[in-house]
């Protein structure tokens, strides 16, 4: 029995590939470049996380500390406490509420039979996302703020206003709700170009087996999503301890840190405000590794259930 050959770009040596990609490997220079120089240079600042810090000495003239600094984490500090608590609580909301989004309002749109009304929906859908956080803020302090829209409607009918803005009790719902608002739209891109990959006749073979829109939901479409949305959800794990620095840090005092410190404004507010470095930099050194091992722990078990996951095995 004759047996095919390899493959020809298997065949050939890793220099004859760096050679036949030389250009393309010329244009990913420059994206390599900055991310080398932002994302990996910067990991080498971890060390200050065990030593005691001080910016007029610099690393190298800084003491050694050794666990020092992650006494706040091992001896339960309470104000790390309290943030790890509102990360959490924040982590929970943003993965029941924020990340189904995107999915329900992609299977919504593409619903749609009018082409035409879908790319109108997915253009005014996408705005919100190009917006800073600022603009976010402000906009839903004029909406829902004492002085905003609703409550001078309220007003206006003699009707009792509402406190929402200033309300530590919503606040966490306040959070979710602009997230959601903001970055929804946006997060669809991804789940309308798997769907569009799904096979029509997987439909048609549906429907003529009877199948209703809802079963076909079930059996069909939800399946095509499966890799996707594995994927996606563990790339959001390595990220649940991030819960949004910028959106928190700009409604933080109207609400207090009780309710609002999160661990980027425990890090932020104890190292650059507090001047303790090596403390800010040892639970944001932790922060990252259980990211890691979170990423880590749902590939595998995705691996398990037959999935491709972040990479393969």
């Amino acid at each position: 029995m004759l047996q095919r050959s390899a493959p020809r770009s298997q065949q050939l040596s890793l220099g004859r590939r760096l050679l036949r990609d030389r250009v393309l490997l010329l244009f990913a220079l420059p994206g390599i470049g900055l991310i080398i120089a932002f994302h990996y240079v910067p990991l080498l600042g971890n060390v200050i996380a065990f030593k005691d810090y001080q910016p007029f000495l610099g690393i190298g003239g800084s003491d050694w500390s050794g666990w020092a600094n992650f006494a706040v984490i091992f001896n339960g500090d309470p104000a790390f406490l309290r943030s790890l608590k509102n990360t959490l609580i924040l982590t929970c909301l943003q993965s029941v509420f924020v990340f189904p989004a995107p999915i329900l309002l992609a299977l919504l749109l593409n619903s749609l039979f009018s082409e035409r009304i879908k790319r109108i929906a997915q253009s005014i859908l996408y705005l919100p996302h190009f917006m800073s956080w600022v603009i976010v803020v402000a906009l839903f302090q004029q909406m829902l703020g004492g002085s905003g829209l609703l409550n001078n409607y309220l007003r206006s009918h003699d009707l009792a206003t509402l406190n929402i803005i200033g309300n530590s009790e919503l606040f966490h719902v306040l959070l979710t709700s602009q997230i959601i608002w903001k970055d929804t739209g946006w997060a669809t891109i991804l789940f309308l170009a798997a769907l569009s990959q799904i096979d029509s006749q997987l439909y048609e073979a549906a429907s003529v087996d009877g199948a209703s829109r809802m079963k076909q939901l079930w059996h069909v479409t939800l399946p095509g999503l499966r890799g996707i949305i594995i994927l996606l959800f563990i790339l959001r794990l390595g990220d649940s301890l991030t819960v949004g620095f910028e959106q928190i840090i700009l409604q933080q005092q109207a609400v207090g840190r009780d309710v609002s410190e999160v661990l980027d404004t425990y890090v932020y507010n104890n190292g650059v405000l507090g001047g303790a470095w090596g403390i800010a930099a040892a639970v944001g050194l932790v922060k990252g590794l259980v990211g890691v091992a979170l990423v880590l722990a749902a590939n595998k078990v995705a691996h398990i259930f037959g999935e491709q996951g972040v990479y393969s095995r």
